[in-house]
């Protein structure tokens, strides 16, 4: 049966941790003091031009080289049913020639400084960014200003590249995490623009004109939505100076906008499911999810220590049984499952908290389900100091790890200021992940889990899972 093509967000950073200024009458003591500290990150900073375009670096002492790029505040979100799809046909065509290089002269550029140009598109940002040395960055900088104001959109290149975005679908479909997630998304947050894929329908990547293109630049690729960021061998006033110099023609928006608030309704979350079953193939994949929680959530960090607590567990990996997570070491004693991962993916405006499990143990579906289900009411009842102490260290490894070299701090930078407004140094994260509770966590799962409605997305061989009104039920049954 076929699948709509779906992508995901393919930046391990979009995952990372951030937080906004919110009222600290509403948050817990720990955040209240994060809140009485300064803004902005040690060694980074932050100009606004007149036009609202925000200018970020963070200069790494004796690095030799930097990265820089454009972190723009839309992405599928900001687009309609009737163009969904066009943020993404856009960087396909971000390196097709502009106005003064051709596709080949841009390549050859690049190519000669021995740099790397890059871009994606996630449901909420679109980004343009390079790698390069020191002394390559002005030319780096006019480059990308080139690539985002002066894109040619050649016709013959936009029809080129309906059959390159077709064929990436194609492959898309290939893969059932992504298939499940966007079926996920679709189901959780029916009729809106969050719960639409990267890609687009396929009629839509068939039909997206020019006209579209144009019309999407011209109401999201303003001043006041974009983050110019450089990590590295960048100096400020330097970066201050290129981006006055390239991005000064930028227009703000016609209304006055915030970086990081949402520029569409906040959506409803569905307490619903889609099933697609396919006998052929030999596993089952399930993703169970939860309303969760934005990016400038004060339960922010309570939910990825809480996801920290579930774990993930892939038996290929060879990892032991038992790997400070209950549910590891039942699904692996008792074969329930090939792996499963736990999420805490954030929006905007909201997000999805949940599991997705892969396995080939088709007549054990209902003792995965029902495992799975009792370690999140253990979440919301008796979960232990010690598993608490063990999934922060973990979380703060992956998060504080991630960040390595210019391009990964420069993702983390940028993606922090495009979607809450403003940073948090790692010894920040640090503390406020320390400081979270057993009671924060316990907290966060008798808000956000504990009898609460579910999202479910089914691919494959899938006739052993249960009913969705006994799966509801067994989230809020006192007897197990």
């Amino acid at each position: 049966m076929p699948v709509p093509a779906s992508s995901l967000v393919r930046s391990a950073a979009a995952r990372a941790a951030a937080l906004k200024r919110v009222p600290a009458a509403a948050l817990p003591r720990h955040f209240a003091r994060y809140l009485a500290t300064p803004a902005a990150t040690p060694g980074t900073q932050f100009t606004t031009l007149k036009n609202g375009l925000t200018i970020a670096t963070q200069e790494i002492p004796y690095a030799q080289t930097a990265t820089v790029g454009v972190w723009i505040d839309a992405g599928s979100r900001a687009e309609t049913e009737a163009n969904n799809g066009t943020a993404h046909f856009l960087e396909h065509l971000a390196f097709k020639g502009t106005e003064k290089r051709t596709q080949r002269s841009l390549e050859l550029e690049i190519e000669n400084l021995g740099a790397h140009l890059n871009a994606y598109t996630s449901r909420e940002n679109t980004v343009y960014y390079a790698k390069a040395f020191k002394s390559d960055v002005p030319q780096v900088v006019e480059i990308i200003s080139d690539i985002l104001q002066n894109s040619t959109l050649d016709k013959t290149a936009i029809e080129r590249e309906r059959d390159v975005i077709i064929r990436e679908s194609e492959e898309v479909e290939k893969q059932y995490e992504e298939v499940v997630f966007d079926h996920l998304h679709a189901v959780a947050f029916q009729g809106h623009n969050l719960g639409r894929t990267i890609l687009g329908p396929k009629e839509n990547i068939l039909s997206i004109s020019r006209d579209d293109l144009t019309s999407y630049i011209g109401s999201n690729y303003k001043s006041d939505r974009i983050v110019l960021v450089g990590a590295g061998a960048v100096k400020h006033e330097e970066l201050v100076a290129l981006a006055e110099k390239n991005f000064a023609s930028l227009t703000p928006s016609s209304e006055a906008l915030t970086i990081g608030s949402p520029r569409t309704s906040k959506p409803q979350f569905v307490g619903s499911e889609v099933r697609i079953r396919d006998d052929a193939l030999p596993f089952a994949h399930i993703a169970i999810a939860f309303e969760g929680v934005s990016w400038k959530d004060p339960d922010y960090y309570s939910a990825l220590v809480a996801q920290a607590v579930i774990g993930n567990w892939d038996r290929t990996l060879g990892n032991g049984s038992f790997m400070g997570s209950k549910l590891s070491y039942t699904v692996s004693e008792n074969h329930l499952a090939n792996s499963y991962l736990s999420f805490s993916t954030s929006y905007s405006d909201t997000g999805l908290w949940g599991i997705y499990l892969i396995t080939e143990n088709l007549t054990a579906i209902d003792d995965l389900i029902y495992y799975t289900f009792k370690e999140w009411r253990r979440l919301a009842t008796s979960v232990t100091e010690a598993e608490v102490e063990r999934a922060k260290a973990k979380l703060k490894a992956s998060l504080l790890l991630s960040l390595d070299g210019t391009t990964a701090i420069a993702e983390d930078l940028g993606r922090q200021l495009v979607t809450t407004g403003r940073t948090v140094s790692a010894a920040e994260i640090e503390r406020i992940v320390d400081a979270i509770s057993v009671s924060d966590v316990t907290n966060f799962a008798q808000k956000y889990l504990w009898d609460k409605d579910i999202a479910i997305a089914a691919y494959g061989s899938i006739e052993g899972l249960l009913d969705y009104n006994r799966l509801r039920n067994l989230n809020a049954s006192l007897r197990w």
